[in-house]
């Protein structure tokens, strides 16, 4: 499996979704077509020079499986380089996309009953499953409850209107207003646990009868909705979720405060199935060591949340200084995040090209 690649892509539209947010699409030509294949709930790093700095940041898929070009949606966030960035963006404009990386989603066939929740921006995978499981899956049904604080903040609102005129029987769609009075005071307040058992108490969602749940938006609401689906009912084995902005680890991160290491390291990297090595020195980050060698290592958040510098331990040892984004199975099979990893053995050997 190649690592993932940076290549340049023009943008045939940049559509306004809030007074904050926009739809960013990208045109995909036929020789990269099968390098941007994805599965729905994946998200795309962006690369661009802003005030003469590098910046990435990683954005979520909002397309349908069927588009044939490729969408993600930004939300400007107070401060945010890159996100302010693109909202200045316009059709025409090229910018640095690497190919789709992330394992929030399902491939998709079958019939499912599934419940999605989000709360602002974090709806942003959640329509890329939501329209590709209507498309791709006849057979299933999606309720999704979506959280904001007023209406004008909805993003995606005329596509999700569509969706629910045109799947009326497979697609019920409840928003949740917490600065808003809407008509029906059950729909007043926030996504979290209260709400959710309210609603379930009124029949508006069986947590016991859904094939599989996705949860996207900040930690609190996430750890607050998945706990109260699984003191209701759910698998905690059909929960998913994608964290966008962390405040402190989650209960199935395994954050490391202090991380014993080498004096000094030798470290091999394969990549696309060619070897590369570098020396790290002490205190030094790996992926500052492997620029300074002259290597351009797979990563964008860097501080261990978007899993895009996942790559296996090979030989040698080491340990993360926080993790918020690889699972249990993969610790267990030595897989790591190249930005939070420190050696604590003299030599180490990372493999990028693991599965």
């Amino acid at each position: 499996m190649a690592a993932p690649r940076f290549h340049s892509l023009t943008l045939t539209s940049v559509t306004p979704e809030t007074q904050d947010a926009v739809r960013l699409t990208f045109a995909i030509l036929d020789d990269l077509r099968e390098a941007y294949r994805f599965t729905p709930g994946q998200y795309l790093t962006l690369r661009a020079t802003i005030d003469g700095a590098e910046v990435r940041r990683s954005y979520s898929i909002c397309s349908p499986l069927s588009a044939r070009d490729i969408s993600v949606g930004v939300k400007r966030i107070e401060g945010g380089a890159f996100s302010t960035h693109a909202l200045t963006l316009k059709a025409g404009d090229t910018l640095d996309v690497m190919t789709p990386q992330g394992r929030f989603g399902a491939p998709l066939g079958g019939k499912h009953n599934y419940l999605l929740l989000a709360a602002g921006s974090g709806v942003t995978p959640i329509l890329s499953i939501a329209q590709s499981v209507l498309e791709e899956e006849p057979d299933s049904t999606i309720t999704l409850a979506y959280a904001n604080r007023t209406t004008d903040q909805v993003m995606f609102r005329r596509t999700l209107d569509d969706l629910k005129d045109r799947y009326m029987t497979r697609f019920l769609l409840t928003h949740v207003m917490d600065e808003e009075a809407q008509d029906v005071e059950l729909f007043n307040g926030r996504l979290d646990a209260e709400k959710l058992n309210t609603l379930a108490t009124r029949g508006l969602i069986d947590p016991t009868a859904y094939d599989a749940v996705f949860i996207c938006g900040p930690q609190p609401m996430i750890e607050s909705a998945a706990a109260a689906l699984k003191a209701l009912g759910t698998p905690e084995d059909r929960i998913r979720f994608e964290l966008f902005t962390p405040s402190t680890p989650l209960p199935t991160s395994s954050a490391r405060a202090t991380v014993p290491e080498a004096t000094g390291a030798r470290v091999d990297v394969v990549i696309d199935g060619a070897t590369r090595s570098f020396r790290m020195d002490p205190g030094e980050p790996l992926l500052d060591a492997a620029h300074r060698a002259g290597l351009d290592l797979p990563w964008s958040c860097a501080n261990g949340m978007c899993a895009t510098c996942r790559c296996k331990l090979t030989r040698g040892t080491g340990a993360m200084v926080q993790n918020f984004s690889l699972e249990d199975w993969e610790l267990e099979r030595d897989y790591v995040l190249a930005c939070q990893f420190r050696p604590s053995a003299d030599a180490v050997t990372l493999d990028f090209d693991a599965v």
